[in-house]
């Protein structure tokens, strides 16, 4: 490629933005359209606007400047790649945006009412840009949960579709006590649903504290009218559909940390699901599958190959998560002054990369859940690969207070005899050394065959599983049953 080809791409590339190509969990026009650089630009220009709008009906513009600012905040009038390389010179979009648009206004102020005054008029960068990032951040999140109640409702369903399919627990990788697939899908929507909650308890406020966070041009503007400062910033709240906020928070992160905080917590979810898919989607194990597509799951080299790539999309941005959400809260830690200086820029990629993972990933996980395929037979192959051993633990519990003590041993440690000299069996012999083992240290009056038989059944030693899957669902109603689609995405199909 000639070096003047490359920069036709380059340019190119620049005015698109980035069309997620290393990040394929996020790659989808939903998530550009409500995270893309576009959609930060539009974010900044619905602040500037709707503070038009709010100086307007306070008697502190020019009637008619909100339209005309309205008509001047059209995103399509501006480049955004003119803008971020612009953006260097002043360290922040909001700069070179509002020269644009200021620009635009006059040329649209076709009767000379002066709406040029209702352009940024007693605000400060960071007071835009943050209140833009609060916006896109609650659109973000509207969407998000959208998927997110209907994966929700999809693991209850399985929770109750699977509640006495039994599996075998795992733990430290080895097989450990029955399970069921029912309370496992049942904890997977524990972590999603409590995520979610989290989530929806969030606040976007709106900033809003002039150039060192103390008001004043605010007071100056006010001054003389029925309006105050905070009045203002009330006002801009319920224009843009944002939070009202006691005071500015330009040093005060604990907006921007608490958001990524429970981002992550979705995708730590939403990471735990698909770690379990994996495994359980393994030829070996085979216990699950992620539903079919075509193309999907496909191998550059094998042409009989499945891959698991919903789980592995979803997994890739759950392990992203946590270094993203340590940058929020190194930047909080280091907003100095009353106005920080370069941890404040960090923020913004950390923010957005967070929201448009989590947001890619909901719809992964949504098409993850609503068609995995599950196989109880499968799930009782692996189970039984343990044999009554897996039972050992509830054998214990019932049969050691009824053995006398024996060789100086108690019943406890008989029993953890007879397994110790079960283990030393080769693997294919050991159910049947443990039965004829077990069997012999119990005598017969002390525990019949068919109370053995029914000791060794792994069935019997679920403990709670039924009722704490009950439990779990019923402390989450409103994840339980999928939501009401508000809108549809870049295919036409609904989302939450």
């Amino acid at each position: 490629m000639t070096g003047s080809a490359a920069l036709g791409d380059a340019g190119a590339f620049g005015e698109e933005g980035d069309a997620g190509l290393l990040s394929p969990v996020s790659a989808s026009p939903l998530v550009g359209a409500l995270t893309g650089d576009r959609a930060v630009l539009a974010a900044i220009l619905a602040v500037e606007s709707g503070w038009a709008a709010v100086l307007e009906k306070a008697g502190l513009a020019p009637a008619g400047s909100a339209a005309v600012v309205s008509a001047a905040a059209e995103p399509g009038r501006y480049s955004v790649a003119g803008i971020a390389r612009r953006a260097q010179g002043g360290g922040n979009p909001v700069i070179p945006l509002l020269a644009d648009l200021r620009k635009n206004v006059q040329a649209l102020d076709g009767t000379g009412i002066g709406a040029g005054r209702a352009v940024h008029t007693s605000l400060t960068s960071q007071d835009v840009l943050d209140t833009a990032l609060m916006l896109l951040a609650r659109n973000t999140v509207e969407a998000l949960l959208g998927d997110l109640k209907r994966t929700s409702a999809a693991l209850a369903s399985l929770a109750e579709e699977h509640a006495d399919a039994l599996c075998v627990g795992r733990s430290l990788t080895q097989h450990s006590l029955p399970f069921t697939f029912g309370l496992r899908a049942a904890q997977w929507f524990h972590g999603v649903a409590a995520a979610g909650r989290q989530l929806e308890g969030l606040a976007y406020p709106v900033q809003f504290g002039g150039a060192a966070g103390t008001l004043a041009a605010g007071t100056v503007l006010a001054s003389g009218s029925s309006s105050t400062p905070f009045s203002l910033a009330d006002a801009l709240a319920a224009q843009l559909g944002l939070a009202a906020a006691p005071a500015p928070w330009h040093t005060n992160r604990l907006v921007v940390t608490s958001l990524g905080n429970a981002l992550a917590a979705v995708l730590d979810a939403f990471g735990k699901i698909a770690a379990d898919v994996l495994f359980l989607s393994r030829p070996e194990v085979g216990e699950l599958a992620e539903p079919r597509a075509a193309g999907r799951g496909v191998s550059s080299a094998m042409p009989q190959k499945q891959n698991p790539v919903l789980s592995v999309l979803v997994r890739s941005a759950a392990l992203q998560a946590p270094q993203l959400v340590a940058q929020l809260h190194l930047a909080a830690a280091n907003f100095n002054d009353e106005r920080p200086d370069a941890a404040w820029h960090t923020e913004w990629p950390a923010l957005r990369q967070l929201l448009a993972l989590a947001l890619g990933a909901a719809g992964h996980i949504r098409e993850l859940a609503g068609g995995l395929q599950a196989f109880p037979d499968a799930m009782r192959r692996n189970l039984d690969l343990a044999g009554p051993l897996l039972l050992a633990e509830g054998v214990g519990a019932a049969v050691a207070p009824l053995l006398g003590a024996k060789d100086g041993l108690t019943g406890k440690e008989q029993l953890q005899a007879v397994v110790d000299q079960t283990l030393q069996a080769p693997s294919g012999e050991q159910a049947a050394t443990y039965r004829k083992l077990l069997r012999d240290a119990v005598p017969a009056g002390v525990l019949t065959d068919l109370r053995l038989e029914e000791l060794l059944n792994p069935a019997s030693y679920l403990g709670e599983a039924a009722n704490i899957s009950r439990r779990i669902l019923a402390a989450f109603p409103e994840y339980a049953a999928p939501p009401e689609p508000s809108f549809t995405d870049a295919n036409g199909d609904p989302r939450g």
